[in-house]
């Protein structure tokens, strides 16, 4: 069996290799620290196109070196009953994180809570999780 790389251990090691640290790279691509730290411990497994350019431009590598390692979404939250769906919404909401399984392999969901702004300068809090082991997202 042939070991295949993850998008997160490909940005690590390319980021040590070009002797940077994680806040480094943050402040060379002006990505967020965070965003960044979501990338290396593997939450986010496809980039938008930005910031793979940020990225690439901030490692001294091609893009295409840094789609290869990114995962499709092969599975979608449609796909999935949709009270499980707010369910689980509600629940990273709450804060009840510790017992969220996924509904294709049960394997932990990782999850997080992005903070959007809408038209009207509130604050809208948007859950988001994402399988450990397999491409179930909910965005």
């Amino acid at each position: 069996m042939q070991y295949e790389k993850s998008l997160a251990q490909f940005i690590q090691e390319t980021r040590e290799k070009a002797g940077l640290s994680i806040s480094g790279l943050a402040k060379k691509t002006a990505i967020p620290l965070e965003q960044l730290e979501d990338i290396e411990s593997g939450k986010d497994l496809f980039l938008p196109a930005t910031v793979r350019q940020k990225l690439a431009k901030g490692l001294k590598i091609n893009p295409s070196d840094i789609k290869q390692y990114e995962r499709i979404m092969l599975v979608s939250y449609d796909k999935v009953n949709e009270d499980y769906i707010q369910n689980v919404k509600k629940a990273i909401l709450e804060g009840e994180t510790d017992n969220l399984r996924c509904p294709i392999c049960g394997s932990k969901l990782n999850t997080k809570i992005t903070r959007l702004i809408d038209l009207e300068n509130k604050i809208a809090l948007h859950p988001k999780a994402q399988c450990s082991k397999c491409s179930f997202q909910i965005k």
